[in-house]
């Protein structure tokens, strides 16, 4: 494909979010991040890589976010001093990486909000996935369960996922993470399987790209 694009992927938790981003990417010839954003944000802005994962997709009221995301370049006293390190800022740190990523390139991006983050993109596409409970509980028990795991918890591990990343999304974009207004597709990935969903994100982009 010749003109640049973004794609960001939302998803309940066990829905197959990674593995159809990165099907997807590959299927497209192009860039994938998910957990790989940590990393990069790390690198960065000079933080360690276990305080961005510490605060993966969790929300905080400590600061005001548009403030740090309008007003301060990213060697600032503000990034500098400690004390002021709070999600607030590792979110607009990870924000801005996640501009820088598709300035010259395209991309597929899981989660992080990205879908807000990137909303003023003019070639973007927006997916969310979501899955039958039943789906999602056998995927976890293939993908997450040990020994210890009982069944019946599995659905209140799910919910606590999705909650997580429901008020992350809700916290940083002031819009309701499931909500079909804020995706160009919803998907349930349960009737139409991992690779059923590669194929129609990419037939949809291909369309809209033309």
């Amino acid at each position: 494909m010749d003109k640049k694009f973004a794609v960001t992927i939302a998803r309940q938790y066990c829905s197959g979010g990674h593995e159809i981003g990165e099907k997807l990417a590959k299927k497209l010839g192009v860039d994938f991040y998910d957990k790989e954003l940590l990393a990069l944000a790390a690198k960065k802005s000079g933080y360690a890589e276990s305080v961005f994962e510490k605060a993966d997709e969790v929300a905080t009221n400590s600061l005001l976010y548009s403030v740090v995301m309008g007003s301060y370049p990213m060697n600032s006293l503000f990034f500098q001093n400690n004390n002021m390190l709070t999600n607030d800022t590792l979110f607009a740190i990870q924000s801005k990486v996640i501009k820088e990523l598709v300035q010259d390139k395209s991309a597929v991006i899981v989660g992080r909000c990205s879908n807000y983050v990137l909303r003023d993109e003019p070639n973007l596409v927006r997916v969310f996935l979501r899955a039958d409970l039943d789906f999602r509980k056998k995927r976890f028990m293939e993908l997450y369960a040990n020994e210890n795991t009982k069944e019946k918890d599995v659905e209140s591990i799910l919910n606590k996922a999705d909650k997580k990343r429901a008020t992350y999304h809700s916290y940083y974009s002031g819009m309701d993470w499931d909500s079909i207004h804020g995706y160009d597709i919803v998907l349930n990935t349960a009737k139409i399987g991992v690779d059923g969903a590669v194929d129609q994100i990419a037939n949809y982009i291909e369309a809209f790209l033309k």
